[in-house]
């Protein structure tokens, strides 16, 4: 008998996969790996093993040895749907000489739709209405995710004048903006005290269930991991193991 979750289609499918960056000799092999929406999933293990790079092969920056990686609907190396994919990497790519709306922007600029903005700009029956619409959306999107993440005070700011954690949030705001189905987060808990922390958290926590998107976070506290994640998932000795809804502790021999 069918589940309801077997009619849910997967954020991310991954089926036989093997990364790294060459191919004598793989960093991890994942031999099958389904998220779906709605879902948390932690990567930990130790440094240097290949988390980075999983990220890194799923947002198509880097291509997967073998086997099939199917993201948001697409299967690699063809694109997911423009805005569709969210990623907060370990070098955070803001523009440091621009301020902290100006880089939550660009996050909701790339949430539009691509046929929508085409349209928007080529379509000579357009309404110029529309079009000053879409701008306010994007203003409002950018302006709820500052508050967010608690930069209000900080939004004329350039960035270069921030600490690595405010930077840290004005990553995560611009994602947020985005409004993306997949988040790959690097770490992007890093910098940030506890109080700071816990409100970054519980604000793309919130996020990910109402919107029913996916977040996999990349976290070297093992104890942090367990405690967001629905599933963490252990990278040792280059195989990934899957811990089972409600993050139990196992030791998986390899």
């Amino acid at each position: 008998m069918r589940t309801d979750d077997d009619l849910i289609e997967p954020l991310l499918v991954l089926k036989d996969v093997a990364i790294g960056y060459d191919s004598s000799a793989s960093l991890v092999n994942i031999p099958n790996l389904e998220i779906l929406p709605g879902e948390i999933v932690a990567i930990a293990g130790p440094s240097g093993i290949g988390k980075s790079t999983l990220l890194r092969t799923i947002a198509g920056l880097v291509s997967p040895i073998s086997g099939q990686l199917e993201v948001c609907g697409a299967t690699l190396p063809e694109a997911p749907p423009r805005g569709h994919l969210g990623y907060i990497p370990q070098k955070l790519g803001l523009v440091r000489h621009a301020s902290v709306r100006h880089n939550v922007e660009l996050g909701a600029r790339a949430g539009m739709d691509r046929r929508d903005a085409i349209t928007l700009l080529t379509n000579p029956y357009v309404n110029i209405g529309d079009i000053l619409d879409s701008r306010k959306q994007r203003k409002q999107r950018s302006t709820e995710a500052i508050d967010i993440m608690g930069l209000s005070e900080k939004s004329t700011e350039p960035i270069r004048r921030l600490s690595g954690g405010q930077q840290r949030r004005v990553a995560t705001a611009r994602t947020l903006a985005q409004r993306p189905k997949l988040i790959l987060a690097d770490e992007f808990l890093s910098e940030l005290d506890e109080e700071t922390l816990n409100s970054v958290l519980q604000a793309v926590t919130n996020y990910v269930r109402e919107s029913k998107a996916a977040l996999i976070v990349v976290e070297h506290d093992i104890s942090r991991a367990k405690m967001m994640a629905d599933k963490l998932l252990v990278i040792d000795d280059g195989r990934i193991n899957p811990f089972v809804k409600g993050t139990k502790a196992m030791e998986v021999n390899v």
